[in-house]
């Protein structure tokens, strides 16, 4: 996250925003399973298993599978177009969760749920470098160590003392997506998330045009 420009990092915080948002309306309506936090639904396939309820730990066997299979997506567009390749996830992304909000006004349920799964997957992907994802956009865990280790350096005289501000960021980038998606869920139901690839498709224009390449004018005499 050091190395990534700081417009790309505000949009970091409105994906994760994003994340948190989709991740409140499949937890409200569906359960309590998660469309992006998959510690969460590996805590659930294990309780699942162990508690001997089939169903339970089938759906969260099965979104843990549709997010890794997001990853996997968003991996080999980053390879096939490694220079600008954020758009094109994007652009994915924005496309699954259209369908997503397409499937719950005319049959609400477990499908959704996967479609969604699958989106967040996907958007792991717009932050990627040399094979790895630079930016967790969906795992916050990850942001908050990361959050504590630079406060611990800055604590100790560590050169850079405010570096934990931009996982501080994102993380309440996420909360706040949550708290947008539980009041529009409780709201609107499931016509709620509309607003999801609305949104997306906004930060995809977005990405398309930070990332566009610059013209080279060079003066001539």
């Amino acid at each position: 996250m050091q190395r990534t420009e700081s417009p790309l990092i505000a949009l970091a915080i409105l994906l994760a925003a994003l994340a948190g948002f989709v991740d409140a309306l499949a937890f409200t309506s569906l359960g309590g399973f998660f469309a992006s936090f998959m510690s969460g639904n590996s805590t659930r396939l294990g309780v699942g298993l162990g508690s001997g309820s089939v169903h339970d730990a089938a759906m969260a066997a099965s979104l843990v599978m549709s997010f890794v299979a997001g990853v996997i997506l968003s991996t080999i567009l980053a390879r096939a177009r490694p220079h600008r390749h954020q758009p094109v996830v994007m652009a994915v992304v924005t496309l699954l969760l259209a369908l997503a909000a397409a499937v719950a006004t005319l049959m609400p349920g477990p499908q959704v749920l996967l479609l969604l799964a699958a989106a967040m997957g996907t958007e792991n992907g717009v932050f990627h470098r040399d094979g790895e994802v630079t930016i967790g956009l969906t795992y916050m865990t990850g942001s908050l160590v990361k959050l504590g280790q630079k406060l611990a350096g800055a604590l100790m005289g560590d050169a850079d003392r405010f570096g934990w501000l931009r996982y501080l960021a994102l993380w309440l980038g996420f909360v706040s997506g949550v708290v947008i998606g539980a009041a529009s869920q409780f709201r609107w139901g499931w016509n709620a998330l509309w607003l999801a690839p609305v949104f997306a498709a906004v930060l995809t224009l977005l990405l398309a045009s930070m990332t566009r390449p610059r013209p080279n004018l060079t003066l001539v005499r």
